[in-house]
């Protein structure tokens, strides 16, 4: 417990430095440039204070539970015992054997986007902005499913050992291609959510997946190979969300079209 609490301080205080530069340029511009008092400063210092506090538990919980329960998953999952029933030889380990990997990937990559509260708060706005064009939960869906068969796609990369630049650049001309299709409203909106999704709930644990499996999976390099997942998890929103865009432009047509015929 002692040790605890000493790291839980510690931590506090390495976020109190982060969060720092932000106090001085928010409360400077405030004082030098606006010359306006603060309204409510008694609420913004506490709000403040709830921040450090949320910051360095959020750390601490980094720490002692979402890396070493992505790396404990990704070693398991891995495991030849797991793989095959048996301390089989990795040499004979095909990419197929990993299946489990790769689901484990897409779930934990849809889960955690759900509940993402960067995202949430991005849908809450879209809806409002777009008049309810864009429910909240098409939104988060879509981002969630992108993220999902991104990170499930990154696995598949690590497990192969394939260069992760031919992966992106061709993610990005799709991207490009379908950016010229899809409805200008939701182009924006597209390329943010991509931003969004790697936040305070995916990043941790699709980070320490990434590293748990490039040290599980033989001839793979932690530094090369243990990385990259969260640019996969970066760039799948951003064709889904113009995809779910897209399939809404041509199910809003197809029911005009039905109305048209009816009507007739």
């Amino acid at each position: 417990m002692t040790d605890f609490l000493y790291h839980l301080w510690t931590v506090t205080l390495g976020t109190v430095t982060d969060v720092l530069p932000i106090v001085v340029i928010v409360f400077g511009f405030q004082a030098l440039v606006i010359r306006k008092p603060i309204p409510h400063m008694k609420n913004v210092l506490i709000g403040f204070a709830y921040v450090l506090l949320g910051l360095a538990f959020f750390l601490v919980g980094l720490e002692e539970a979402l890396f070493p329960l992505g790396e404990l998953m990704a070693k398991q999952l891995t495991d030849p015992v797991f793989l095959h029933g048996s301390h089989q030889l990795a040499e004979v380990l095909r990419w197929q054997d990993y299946k489990w990997v790769y689901i484990f990937a897409a779930s934990i990559g849809f889960a955690t986007t759900i509940a993402e509260p960067a995202l949430i708060a991005v849908a809450i706005k879209a809806q409002d902005v777009s008049g309810g064009t864009i429910s909240i939960w098409g939104l988060r869906i879509a981002v969630a499913i992108g993220v999902g068969a991104g990170i499930s796609l990154g696995t598949f990369r690590i497990v192969t050992g394939t260069p992760l630049h031919y992966y992106i650049i061709a993610g990005y001309v799709l991207v490009m291609i379908q950016t010229i299709y899809a409805p200008r409203n939701i182009i924006a909106l597209a390329y943010d959510s991509g931003g969004v999704t790697t936040s305070t709930v995916t990043v941790p644990l699709v980070t320490a997946l990434g590293l748990g499996l490039a040290s599980t999976v033989p001839g793979r390099s932690v530094l090369i190979d243990g990385f990259g997942l969260i640019a996969f998890a970066s760039l799948f929103p951003m064709l889904t969300v113009m995809g779910y865009a897209q399939l809404s432009r041509w199910q809003t047509s197809r029911n005009h079209v039905r109305q048209d015929d009816t009507g007739d």
